[in-house]
């Protein structure tokens, strides 16, 4: 990540590799470039709650979730990816991790997991405890669908 010259021009965005995520990452590298702010992207993973099931441990969700942001930054940003640009895979729920993330900076955003019709009009349940909780101004991009 490179140095900022001043304190706090610092935007977060949530990337899961959706294509609502994709279009959020573009957004805040948009802004970045006019706010002069550098960009935390950000994804969280965490084992599933299995009722009285086993994981099966040669799944390596953390190594999934490091490929899905690479691929996501690759395809938005380009390789190598602009100097601002840091990445951190982080395990736990993607809401808490986002908001823990984005305490301190200026803007936290994330992408709409709409799903069309009615529902396509709805924030997802990261979205809308991101809107509801987080200490900064959150900006949910509405976007990626085919």
């Amino acid at each position: 990540m490179s140095e900022r010259t001043e304190p706090g021009h610092r935007i977060v965005v949530g990337v899961d590799g959706s294509a609502p995520s994709k279009a959020a990452l573009a957004w805040a590298l948009g802004q970045a470039g006019l706010t002069s702010s550098v960009v935390d992207a950000v994804i969280a993973w965490e084992y599933p709650a299995l009722s009285g099931q086993r994981f099966p441990v040669s799944v390596d969700l953390e190594e999934i979730a490091r490929r899905r942001i690479a691929e996501a930054i690759a395809e938005v940003a380009g390789s190598p990816p602009p100097a601002g640009l840091s990445h951190h895979v982080v395990e736990g729920n993607a809401a808490q991790a986002l908001l823990d993330a984005s305490a301190g900076a200026d803007l936290l955003v994330v992408g709409n997991r709409g799903h069309g019709g009615f529902v396509g009009a709805l924030l997802g349940s990261t979205s809308q405890h991101c809107v509801h909780h987080a200490s900064c101004p959150v900006v949910v991009v509405r976007g990626g669908r085919a």
